[in-house]
């Protein structure tokens, strides 16, 4: 095997434990009740155009507050 052919599959390796690493961490915030911050995101400027985008600091208090209280923090 030649050390270009190496180094693509090592790129693919990498690429996919990233991928990987990224789902599982999506997915442990999910279950912990804390939506993805950059799904957030695109939701609000496609739906609620004339809002302002929080940080991610407030954005994460916001969700913890919405998920203790038992509201769900759901606008649509």
């Amino acid at each position: 095997m030649n050390t270009v052919m190496r180094r693509t599959r090592l790129q693919a390796a990498w690429q996919l434990c990233r991928r990987s690493w990224w789902r599982s961490v999506q997915t442990a915030r999910l279950c912990c009740g804390v939506p993805d911050y950059d799904t957030y995101i695109t939701h609000l400027r496609t739906h609620h155009p004339e809002r302002a985008i929080p940080s991610y600091a407030e954005f994460f208090r916001e969700r913890q507050i919405a998920h203790y209280r038992g509201t769900g923090g759901r606008c649509c």
